[in-house]
This record gives structure tokens, C-alpha cells and sequence, in this order.
């Protein structure tokens, strides 16, 4: 007997239609599995390309510029700072930038940086247009921070007066550096947690022209524990607040070059820089 279509249907005789059906499921098995083996590499090349991605960010460090520049007293501490920012940033997972170009501070250029550091800066900085573009950094987002005579700059700016926190004004002479009690006033912020609560340390000491009160104050001078505070019992001398759309820390320490292999002092810092990157 000879059989012209091998498609399943009534007149076939019975012991052919098993094979058949049998044929017909081993079809109908093969094509679900080389679809879902399709499917599944299709998932694992997305899964895998996704976990790319987010390794990606997850491995973009932060930047932080660090601006040494000086039109009036130039500090011999900025010597030491630089190489201590850098080590700091080895430590701690991001890339330290220093300059004294203040073309530097174009949108471009600062949009490439977390945070930008004013190393012991003095005086007028700036033109306009690079005020400009670093009002515009801070207002997007960006982060300031102010190491000691980063207050002895830019007076005739009172936007920046008011990022700093407040201007320089004198300080104790005969001897500049001498020995103060630092009374941590906020013990939760990055920059002041690991401190002591009463720290004993050598530094120059500024006044200022007015008292920071638009800032949150981290710490203050024991105003009783050396002479030449013109602030008698409310001394700040560190400060953080936000400002203009970005974050801004102040530490009036750093004028010694033994500050920057001061441990206590270098966390003090680096959790200023932490804070004001944003993280």
C-alpha cells in the first residue's frame, strides 16, 4: 500500500498515525527548545550588559580641583597640602586635580570636578567671566572647599564672601601660631565625628570680619584657652552650610605645614571634601 501524504488524517491506517504524532511532538519539542535557549542568551546578554553599566558608575571616581593660586601672603603650607590632598584622594577613591591657572575656571573645565579646594588662596582671584563661571559650577550643583586663608580672598566679591562664610581680618602676632583648645560644636558631620571633643592643637588663629551666622557651625575656639580672639566666647572656626544650589565647608586651620601630616586634622579635612563632593 502506498501512502502519497504523510500529514495525519482519517483514512491512514492506525498503526501510522503514532508515528505521526510522535514525529509531529518531537518538531513541535525541538522548536521550544531552540526558542527558549534563543530567549535565554538574549536575557543573560541584557543582564550582563546592564551589570556592565552599573559597574561602570560604580567605578567613576569623583575629581576634586585644588587651587593654589596667590595674589597677596603666600603660605609655605601650600607645599605640604598638595601632596597631602593627593594622598588623600589615593585613599580614598578620587582624583586630585591642583592648579594656579585661574583659566581653569571656565564651565567646560569645572564641570569635570566634584568639589574645588582653595589651598591657603589669597586676594583677588578672578576676572569676571571666571566668576562667572564658578558662580555657575556652584549654582549647578557644585562643591567648595576653603582651607584657612581661603577667607583672605576675594573682598571685593560678596558672593563669594558669603560662600566662604565670612573674611579674614587679623590675627594674633608675636607669635602668629600659638596653642588653643578647639571645641567640636556638631560631633555628627564628616569632618568632626572622629574628633575629640576638646582638641588641643598649634595654629594661626584668625578673627574675621563678622561671625558666620547664615552657616552650621562644626567648631569653635576655646576663646579662654589663648589670648587674641576678638570673637570672647563665639569663635567659630569651621562652618559648612548649603549655598546657591551647591555645598560649601570652611576650616580657618592649615596654616602650619605640620597641619597636613596632622592625622586628625587631614580627617577633618577629608571629611569636608567628602561632604562637599556630595556624597
Amino acid at each position: 500500500m502506498k501512502i502519497r501524504d504523510q500529514g495525519y488524517n482519517e483514512k491512514q491506517p492506525k498503526e501510522i498515525r503514532p508515528k505521526i504524532m510522535l514525529k509531529t511532538q518531537n518538531i513541535l519539542l525541538t522548536v521550544f527548545f531552540v526558542t527558549g535557549t534563543i530567549l535565554m542568551m538574549i536575557g543573560c546578554a541584557r543582564g550582563e550588559a546592564q551589570m556592565n553599566s552599573e559597574e561602570g558608575m560604580v567605578e567613576q571616581e569623583k575629581s576634586v580641583l585644588v587651587f593654589t593660586k596667590t595674589t597677596g601672603f603666600r603660605h609655605e603650607s601650600i607645599n605640604a597640602g598638595i601632596p597631602a590632598i593627593e594622598q588623600l584622594g589615593e585613599e580614598n577613591d578620587f582624583n586630585v586635580i591642583q592648579t594656579e591657572d585661574s583659566e581653569q575656571f571656565n564651565e567646560e573645565n569645572l564641570g569635570n570636578f566634584d568639589a574645588v579646594i582653595f589651598l591657603n588662596t589669597t586676594l583677588t582671584l578672578f576676572n569676571e567671566d571666571q566668576r562667572s563661571a564658578f558662580k555657575g559650577y556652584i549654582q549647578n550643583g557644585g562643591g567648595f572647599v576653603g582651607i584657612h586663608s581661603a577667607s583672605d580672598t576675594e573682598y571685593d566679591w560678596p558672593w563669594y564672601g558669603k560662600l566662604v562664610g565670612a573674611y579674614f581680618d587679623n590675627h594674633p602676632g608675636n607669635p602668629n601660631v600659638r596653642n588653643a583648645v578647639v571645641n567640636v560644636v556638631n560631633a555628627e558631620h564628616l569632618s568632626t565625628e572622629h574628633l575629640p571633643e576638646n582638641w588641643n592643637r598649634d595654629d594661626e588663629w584668625y578673627n574675621f570680619q563678622e561671625i558666620p551666622t547664615h552657616t552650621n557651625i562644626l567648631l569653635r575656639l576655646d576663646t579662654d584657652s589663648y589670648e587674641g580672639s576678638d570673637h570672647h566666647g563665639n569663635h567659630p572656626i569651621s562652618w559648612y552650610h548649603e549655598y546657591d544650589g551647591g555645598r560649601a565647608f570652611y576650616t580657618g586651620l592649615g596654616h602650619t605645614n605640620e597641619s597636613f601630616s596632622e592625622e586628625l586634622f587631614l580627617d577633618h579635612l577629608l571629611g569636608g571634601i567628602i561632604y562637599a563632593m556630595g556624597e
